[in-house]
């Protein structure tokens, strides 16, 4: 029988129908025609219904076996009984039946004398087993005859150590109790009938080797048995010397250690200087690279492990590459056509499904099923993002928690925070748990936004903050911002120091009596309104006029705290629900026909802010350069802090103020650090904090009465194109090093290639968390701005080709 899906051994029979599972090089279903062909049995029947053609290309009719081979395929799931009765042409005379997983040297000539002597109709080949409850109990007589059938027993009602193998002699006259095309079971269907109707049935009690190969434990067990159990290492073949089999072709290097016993296949090549510890197996055409280390491990066929590896008591399957310095652990297995890259670490009991990518320094702690690979780092960009359930776990959270307590401080103070919506809330309530575990404090702030985590973080005078928010467009994105003592993102240092303790679990553990209490507040956004409007210079004036502002966000708190904030100040509010269908062109549509002074568009974190007055739209850059130029006017900013992949016309409106510009890299890291550092309030509010910034913005327009588009015609024009280009995560280096050599004179390694002359520039970086390289270009005029990107989407393609 040889129809089963093997959903428990997943993801090795994702590509394998289950009897095709390798033991010992060999597809188990083989060791089951030899078991026949030994008892002289040479008239096989093989009913199929997954992935039927791998099993019939690899035995065909049977004659490379010397025995006869025919195949019954079911449309549809039969069961047991209703695969075997799809073959009743077959069935003519007495039948041994056995599972195409089962992997046995049960003497099967001492059960069919058993069932001639005992004039059974149907005999069930029998074990015992010490600890049964994962079994189907057989209960008999003395005389073996079959009295009951327990499933699954509980404690309570083993009356017996006796299971049932799956291994059964039958009769024809059996197969009369229902017809062909009938879904019908030889345990739950078929036999009970028997017992019922008190048909002749016993049971035999085998003595040999007996497993069900039904999951990852078992298979890797039935390895291990066959090592340890001499009088089985026949199947082995002949060993090279004691406890060592290595196939014809294999080349094992001087220098290589080998403790017994182990297996090796055909044209594999051991390098000098590796480790191959008790209990390993290594397939046929493998290649393990010097210096690696493998224990109590199963690798299938056709495998590369490079230098410096590590596998502990995994299953590798057919054609995985494990590249240098990886690490993959118990119980891990990486299926069929699954790379690993560089420094990379699987931890015990992941499971990484057919043909997937493990990007380099990738610590893999959870299954990978649907996404075609896993990041190479925890965090990306600038924050930590994933799909809940799938990347982001609640128990990812609970370790992210604990390691970043114990990195920061374990036992500090923590402000931890989200958006209102259940499965922020969800995350957020593990992150607690997590960061309680290291005897730290946590201050959870109710339904807040990133910029109020910032200023509650320096306001308590913590020693970090969590935000924690969903995406704007698809609900099931998680995004988790870890804040430092000042409020600023945590730099990289302090990230890959956060992602190597949850590599290796070392956490800071406190005891249950240190267990601090949570400090919960739920009303912290007055205070955050309240140090808002306390900045504001004009106040009563606004409060005079009272400006009418549409506003829309597409995270519901966000809105609501703007509207809160923008009343306090004395604004007309008019809040728009459906922003995800308005947009900021609603919006400016919206100020236009309703005679308005101004529409905002808060980001769903409230960080940044997109400005209308029914004219322009004002977003990105371009709002990035008006806040500069208001801080330049007001003289609250005379050097403004710039991203480095910035449009450089901004130095034209420092100039005119007779401030400065200096350019920082463009992560927010490095941005609000080098803010904080030059005490640049006025210009972090304008740029980082949306809703206290749409009150600077308003402040400014009020005081000086003024009206948007005033403001926004002292920009200058500018040309500026922002692009990307795709381009596989292992030819990013080669990319960037091969266009470093092609520069010539006028060019500027700060972050990325920036390539220049009089009339404009280029910037190439490689994007962080996607396949591909991010390009800014500026020139003087659009025409030759679009020519720059065309010049280098060329070279850059060209490379790529190459």
């Amino acid at each position: 029988m040889s129809g089963g899906i093997g959903t428990r051994l997943r993801p090795l029979t994702c590509d394998l129908p289950k009897p095709m599972v390798p033991i010992f090089n060999k597809p188990v279903m083989e060791y089951g025609v030899e078991l026949f062909k030994k008892h002289g049995i040479k008239d096989i029947a093989v009913t199929l219904y997954y992935l039927p053609n791998m099993i019939m290309d690899y035995f065909g009719d049977g004659s490379k076996f010397d025995v006869n081979i025919k195949y019954y395929i079911e449309e549809k799931p039969l069961g047991t009984g209703g695969s075997v009765k799809n073959a009743e042409e077959f069935l003519d005379t007495t039948l041994i039946v056995l599972s195409g997983d089962a992997f046995t040297d049960i003497d099967l000539q001492k059960a069919y004398e058993f069932h001639k002597k005992k004039g059974s109709k149907a005999t069930l080949v029998l074990k015992r087993e010490p600890n049964p409850l994962e079994y189907g109990l057989v209960i008999t007589d003395d005389g073996g005859k079959i009295l009951r059938f327990l499933e699954k027993p509980s404690w309570g009602e083993v009356f017996s150590d006796n299971i049932n193998t799956g291994i059964y002699i039958l009769e024809p006259e059996v197969f009369q109790y229902y017809r062909k095309g009938e879904n019908f079971d030889f345990s739950k269907d078929l036999f009970p009938k028997l017992l019922e109707d008190n048909v002749p049935m016993y049971g035999y009690v085998g003595e040999g080797y007996w497993c069900d190969v039904g999951d990852l434990k078992s298979y890797i067990n039935t390895h291990e048995d066959i090592f340890t159990q001499k009088e089985r290492q026949y199947l082995l073949g002949k060993s090279q010397r004691e406890g060592i089999w290595v196939g014809e072709g294999t080349i094992i290097e001087k220098g290589a250690k080998i403790y017994p016993p182990v297996y090796i296949g055909k044209n594999s090549i051991i390098k000098s200087g590796v480790v191959l510890e008790s209990y390993s197996v290594i397939g046929s055409n493998c290649f393990v690279g010097e210096g690696s280390s493998i224990k109590r491990s199963i690798v299938w066929d056709n495998v590369i492990i490079s230098n410096n590896c590590e596998i502990r008591k995994a299953v590798v399957c057919n054609n995985g590459r494990i590249e240098e310095g990886s690490r993959v652990f118990e119980e891990a297995v990486i299926g069929v056509n699954s790379k690993i890259f560089r420094n990379s670490t699987i931890k015990p009991k992941v499971k990484v499904w057919p043909h997937k990518t493990i990007e380099e320094g990738t610590v893999l702690n959870g299954n990978l099923v649907w996404e075609e690979k896993a990041a190479r780092r925890l965090f990306g960009s600038r924050n930590i993002s994933g799909i809940y359930n799938s990347t982001i776990t609640p128990e990812l959270a609970i370790k992210l928690g604990a390691s970043l307590a114990t990195v920061i401080n374990f036992e500090g103070i923590y402000v931890v925070n989200s958006d209102d919506y259940n499965l922020s809330k969800s995350i957020k309530n593990s992150i607690i748990s997590g960061i309680l575990s290291t005897g730290s404090l946590v201050v959870d702030m109710e339904e807040s936004s990133l910029p109020m985590c910032r200023f509650s973080v320096r306001h308590v005078k913590a020693h970090g903050g969590v935000h924690i928010r969903t995406g704007d467009v698809d609900r099931g994105l998680v995004y988790i911002e870890i804040i430092g003592d000042k409020g600023i993102n945590i730099d990289k240092g302090m990230e890959r120091k956060i992602e190597n303790t949850m590599a290796i679990e070392d956490y800071k553990r406190c005891n249950g009596e240190e267990i601090e209490d949570i400090v919960h507040i739920n009303n912290f956004s007055s205070i955050y309104i309240k140090e808002g409007i306390n900045r504001l210079k004009n106040i009563y004036k606004i409060r005079q006029e009272r400006p009418k502002i549409a506003i829309g966000s597409k995270s519901r708190n966000i809105a609501a705290l703007a509207e809160k904030f923008l009343k306090k100040m004395g604004c007309l509010v008019s809040v728009v629900d459906d922003i995800k269908v308005f947009g900021i062109d609603g919006l400016k549509n919206m100020v236009l026909d309703e005679d308005l002074d101004l529409g905002i568009l808060y980001s769903d974190d409230g960080e940044s802010i997109a400005l209308t007055d029914g004219f322009n739209i004002i977003k990105g850059e371009r709002y990035y350069m008006l806040s500069l130029l208001i801080g330049f006017k007001t003289g609250e900013i005379k050097e403004a802090i710039v991203p480095y992949n910035f449009p450089r016309i901004v130095e034209k409106i420092g100039s005119k103020y007779d401030g400065s510009i200096t350019y920082a890299k463009s992560n927010i890291s490095d941005l609000i650090g080098t803010m904080w550092k030059k005490d640049l309030e006025f210009q972090y509010i304008l740029n980082f904090d949306g809703i206290w910034a749409s009150g600077k913005i308003i402040d400014y327009l009020i005081g000086n009465n003024m009206v948007l588009n005033q403001l926004l015609q002292e920009l200058p024009e500018y040309f500026y194109l922002m692009k990307e280009i795709p381009c596989k995560w292992d030819e990013k280096g080669n990319i960037i090093r091969r266009l470093t050599g092609d520069g010539k004179a006028g060019i500027e390694l700060k972050e990325g290639i920036r390539f220049m002359d009089n009339k404009g520039w280029v910037l190439v970086v490689p994007d962080e968390e996607k396949p591909k390289l991010n390009l800014f270009i500026e020139g003087y005029d659009e025409e030759y701005a679009e020519e720059l990107w065309s010049k280098y989407h060329d070279r850059i393609t060209k490379l790529l080709k190459g």
